[in-house]
């Protein structure tokens, strides 16, 4: 809004020139995203707590989560508010790109928090029924899938996927393109809801595949170094370099109450937005594999869970009693039951997300 307000004055002060860089916008909007969540986070977990908007354990959980009992959740309204609002001061809000970002976020924040406000307002133990839950992921992807596809239809590289190992090589999915996105979007919503297990597990995983995407965004938005790099120029991905560090900016702050021990939790709210933002902006980018590679936490903790039911379901099936191949699932319990302190795991996840950023930062160079 104030690059759209104020870049156009260039010409009479030499000042806002400067609203005309990513660079400096990216900036703001990082410092406006972490100063925001940060103020509005104290207040929130205060209305939640009167409301009584708090969070019921499990009796599968491990031993340890009784003690977070009675804190509050539904955190994630301070990450989308703060995302929104510091993108919408700091970004191009005619840019396609950054639209089909909000449509998304808005979307599935709302389905997140219905199903919040279900178990924790109106006491509804399982919130919102998972069919329409899973409806709400599928609808929005479908509908930017086909946005995607027509509007840059002109466009042959629109629905290839990139090959981060190799120079120049890509696979075009053609009208597979829309399923492919749909299924992307959707598993990748429900795998970051799933990681959102421990103090600031998932924050912090997301936020190093924030940092990841928002590399690959500058880049391949700048025409000079996307050149040097071989890599494919998007003239509109530059937008989401901002959109990124607001949403970096704003992780930061929800950090702040997160970390362990926890003042608030994401709830599904956060959970279900962010996993459909990072996988949106990996299609938008072109770059899924790349997003694989840095989000590969997320696959892991889908797998175990996905493993451990299949597993379970075979040998009740086949012996009349059921196994299990953790101890726990989603992996990060697992850790837990073979007691491993929550904070060390959450760490060493960290570390891990780290060094797949790492490696897919340095297939760029491979290119």
């Amino acid at each position: 809004m104030l690059y759209l307000l104020l870049a156009p004055l260039q010409d009479s002060h030499i000042i806002f020139n400067v609203f005309r860089y990513v660079t400096f916008r990216s900036i703001m909007a990082f410092l406006t995203g972490i100063i925001f969540s940060m103020f509005i986070g104290k207040k929130l977990i205060l209305v939640l707590k009167r409301r009584n908007a708090v969070e019921e354990i499990d009796e599968d959980m491990p031993e340890n989560h009784k003690s977070k009992k009675g804190t509050p959740t539904m955190g994630g309204i301070i990450i989308l508010a703060g995302l929104l609002i510091s993108s919408l001061l700091w970004n191009d809000i005619s840019n396609n790109y950054i639209i089909m970002m909000y449509l998304t976020t808005i979307w599935l924040g709302l389905f997140g928090f219905l199903d919040d406000y279900l178990k924790n307002f109106v006491k509804s133990k399982k919130g919102l029924i998972p069919k329409y839950k899973l409806l709400g992921q599928v609808s929005i992807a479908l509908f930017i899938s086909i946005a995607i596809f027509y509007l840059y239809r002109n466009d042959p590289n629109v629905t290839r996927i990139q090959i981060p190992f190799l120079k120049d090589t890509s696979i075009s999915l053609g009208y597979l393109f829309i399923p492919f996105v749909v299924f992307m979007i959707t598993g990748t919503s429900n795998a970051v809801n799933l990681t959102d297990g421990l103090d600031g597990l998932a924050a912090g995983v997301i936020a190093f595949s924030v940092i990841g995407l928002g590399v690959m965004a500058y880049l391949k938005g700048n025409f000079v170094i996307a050149s040097y790099l071989n890599i494919e120029f998007i003239g509109e991905a530059a937008e989401l370099t901002v959109f990124n560090a607001a949403l970096l900016g704003t992780l930061m702050g929800f950090l702040w109450y997160n970390t362990h021990p926890a003042e608030i939790f994401m709830g599904d709210t956060g959970s279900l937005a962010l996993g459909g933002m990072l996988a949106q902006m990996s299609i938008l980018l072109r770059e899924q594999i790349f997003f694989a590679i840095i989000g590969m936490i997320f696959i892991t903790e889908t797998l175990s869970v996905i493993i451990q039911t299949r597993y379970f379901k075979f040998t009740k099936k086949k012996y009349g009693v059921g196994k299990r191949v953790f101890l726990c699932a989603p992996l990060h319990h697992h850790f837990e039951k073979k007691g491993l302190k929550e904070s060390k795991i959450v760490v060493r996840f960290w570390i891990v997300s780290i060094l797949l950023l790492a490696l897919g930062l340095a297939t760029i160079k491979l290119r």
